[in-house]
């Protein structure tokens, strides 16, 4: 047994020197005063996946408050958004959503074609949506962002940096907490179907409550993650895990040093935080999805073991998951002619004038006072002779 372990601590060494561990882009915010408290390449320009989709949701807001569009506003599914990639919700062509089911969607389960019906819906094209979703990125103060869509899914010159997206879930959750327990719902129930977040904080670490995870080969796997803690209000970013484990180990820890003190001011608020907008953006497909994946991956294990069986956790809580039920309404019609109005009513005799404290029983029941005049009932029929 000895040799068994020995031989394998070798081989996770001998992997660790084909492969060096990789540290992406982390950050840790306090959300109450917006002061820095660590940050590893937060400016480094990185590809979002879905973190996307918090600017997504951010744009649906504020046309929700502008009055354009509200919570009942029915979103359609379209041949288009049927036909990208998974995460998807599973309904087929013309379904509809409400706005917000289609947002608990968006948010739980990271749905690309939710988020491109409600791009559809609100900006009539995706093309349409993705400027008001560029728009918002320049009145934030996003230097280091830009949106070629509104799912998240690879595109070479949709990049972000750690400083910009933790920006975008400042601003929503200032700007519209209402909304915040849709980024703290852990499971969304359709037609039968039980549709989880890839959030394991929500279940994990005691006070998170929010926000959103993203993945595509090109970016590894990242988190935006908020927590109330230890009378703490803490924002964290982990960008380029290898693995869903050390994005959300990471961020947990991340909170940890932030709540025990270990992490401190560092003199600058996230706005302070400079972008490196000439930079090529980090392109981890060759280690996430190429031929030495595995490889890479054992050695970002071996280079941080928390969470792998045998291993201590920062995630060793037991939190109750919530949950929402969305509703699918089917096809709706659309673009059929109405009837034409009927004449309106000409009665052909005069209406009969109403008795006096008269009630239904008084009129259907002939012989019971009505309106104090007694009426007196018919004369029984002459029997048969």
């Amino acid at each position: 047994m000895l040799f068994v372990r020995r031989l394998a601590v070798a081989i996770l060494i001998a992997v660790a020197s084909i492969a060096p561990a990789a540290a992406g882009p982390l950050l840790l915010l306090d959300r109450s005063n917006l002061q820095v408290l660590y940050a590893e390449d937060a400016g480094q320009p990185w590809h979002p996946a879905s973190l996307t989709k918090l600017m997504t949701a951010y744009v649906a807001f504020e046309e929700i408050a502008k009055g354009t569009i509200s919570l009942d506003t029915p979103v359609r599914i379209s041949k288009k958004a049927v036909n990208l990639a998974p995460s998807k919700s599973g309904l087929p062509v013309d379904s509809h959503l409400t706005m917000k089911d289609a947002l608990y969607l968006l948010i739980v389960k990271s749905a690309n074609d939710v988020a491109l019906a409600i791009a559809e819906t609100i900006g009539g094209s995706e093309e349409s949506f993705v400027a008001m979703m560029n728009n918002a990125a320049s009145r934030m103060g996003l230097t280091g962002t830009n949106f070629v869509n509104s799912h998240g899914l690879h595109h070479p010159a949709q990049i972000t940096t750690a400083r910009d997206v933790a920006i975008i879930a400042l601003y929503i959750e200032q700007s519209f907490p209402q909304y915040m327990p849709m980024f703290s719902t852990g499971v969304v129930k359709l037609n039968g179907k039980v549709h989880e977040s890839n959030n394991g904080l929500l279940e994990g670490f005691a006070g998170a409550n929010g926000m959103k995870t993203g993945y595509v080969c090109a970016s590894g796997l990242n988190i935006v993650a908020t927590a109330d803690r230890g009378g703490r209000k803490l924002l964290a970013v982990v960008l380029g895990g290898s693995s869903s484990r050390e994005r959300n180990e990471k961020a947990a820890e991340l909170f940890l040093d932030g709540i025990a003190g270990r992490k401190t001011p560092t003199g600058q608020t996230v706005l302070t935080l400079a972008n490196n907008p000439g930079a090529a953006p980090t392109d981890m497909r060759p280690l996430i999805c190429g031929k030495d994946a595995a490889t890479y991956v054992k050695a970002q294990e071996a280079a941080y073991p928390m969470g792998l069986k045998g291993q201590p956790s920062y995630l060793n809580d037991v939190v109750a998951v919530q949950e929402y039920s969305a509703v699918d309404m089917g096809r709706i019609r659309t673009g059929i002619a109405m009837p034409r109005p009927r004449p309106p009513h000409v009665p052909t005799f005069s209406a009969p004038s109403p008795l006096d404290s008269a009630s239904i029983d008084d009129v259907l029941r002939p012989g019971l006072p009505a309106g104090g005049i007694t009426i007196a009932l018919p004369r029984p029929r002459p029997a048969d002779l």
